[in-house]
């Protein structure tokens, strides 16, 4: 059966939004901590790292420095984790001591709250920095927990049957952020890698 009209994503983010978008958080991190001499970047993998990378890059074009950058998996600190039996593990890359800095923690999309605080676990495992401030692309609200971001590129307001979801270009072939109807019997997550056209071309070939 075809998908309805109603099925089709939107694009609410285009690649040029997003570029504008991380180029502002840039400066605002920049704004906000004086510049980037006690700055670090971690950003939670898979999205929320690769977007840590692009706005490292954005600051060090910007101030001319090159701010230490970390990934984080926080796959043991989730509270589902119990209900997931099979979790897709990554691993975390923090080779910096982090005591004392202040660390920006990237992320894609903020939903519930409950990544972030799963992330917050984790770096409190690995050190005591001077503060953590959130750093996400989009804020697309339905908070279960306390969070707030510091740094919001769009907010983008969604149904709780709605997917919210960035898309890179080196990890996905396309860069985009869409909305979308959840579809029967998944979660409002996380996208798997690799745009969803683009896989059903590459199923569809030879």
């Amino acid at each position: 059966m075809s998908a309805s009209v109603t099925d089709v994503p939107t694009v609410v983010m285009d690649e040029g939004e997003i570029e504008r978008a991380v180029t502002r958080m840039a400066h605002q991190v920049l704004e906000a901590n004086h510049g980037a001499a006690n700055v670090a970047l971690v950003g939670i993998v898979t999205r929320g790292d690769a977007l840590a990378r692009r706005l490292a890059s954005k600051i060090e074009e910007i101030e001319g420095v090159k701010v230490p950058l970390g990934k984080l998996d926080i796959s043991f600190y989730r509270d589902d984790f119990a209900t997931h039996f099979a979790p897709e593990v990554h691993s975390t890359d923090i080779g910096f001591d982090i005591d004392g800095k202040v660390i920006v923690l990237v992320d894609d999309v903020l939903y519930t709250g409950r990544t972030i605080r799963a992330a917050l676990d984790a770096l409190t495992d690995i050190g005591r920095p001077a503060a953590v401030q959130l750093a996400v692309l989009v804020d697309r609200g339905h908070r279960e927990l306390p969070i707030r971001a510091d740094y919001v590129g769009k907010n983008i307001p969604s149904a709780g049957d709605e997917s919210v979801r960035l898309y890179l270009a080196d990890l996905d072939g396309v860069t985009c952020v869409e909305i979308s109807k959840v579809a029967p019997g998944e979660r409002a997550g996380a996208a798997r890698l690799g745009h969803p056209s683009l896989n059903a071309t590459s199923e569809g070939g030879e």
